[in-house]
């Protein structure tokens, strides 16, 4: 059996490559809320008031950052639509505790946030490979 190097190589590689597109994911939603709020604030002075669409514009805006930075990164459109839905589902899983009363408004936007990271990092491991190339 002959024992080769490359394999350690190319893992000691795919983990920081895989760590800096997450960070540069994470960056381009960002530019998209920042981007694109003026704009809904602008085309819908009341979305503030509008929580269920408050959290799906948000969703949208974040989504649509990260999709032109995947595209840019020569993304192909099945992962860019994984990881648009990996940004929706966190807040489409607790809007129906928001419809009813169980979880505040403030809640399900914090919830949102903070539960799109490991969504986004749970599409990323599904594709391995192709983030860590």
């Amino acid at each position: 059996m002959r024992h080769t190097t490359e394999e350690p190589k190319t893992r000691n590689r795919a983990v920081p490559h895989f760590v800096r597109h997450a960070v540069e994911m994470v960056l381009a939603m960002v530019a998209g809320m920042i981007v694109l709020e003026p704009v809904w604030s602008f085309v819908w002075p009341d979305l503030a008031k509008n929580v269920t669409a408050s959290a799906l514009v948000m969703a949208t805006n974040m989504s649509l950052g990260m999709a032109l930075w995947m595209r840019i990164r020569r993304h192909g459109w099945a992962s860019i639509a994984e990881m648009s839905a990996a940004m929706y589902l966190p807040y489409v899983l607790f809007l129906p505790f928001f419809w009813t009363g169980l979880v505040s408004g403030m809640t399900l936007m914090t919830a949102g946030h903070v539960l799109m990271v490991p969504a986004m990092l749970a599409a990323m491991f599904r594709r391995r490979a192709e983030y860590g190339a």
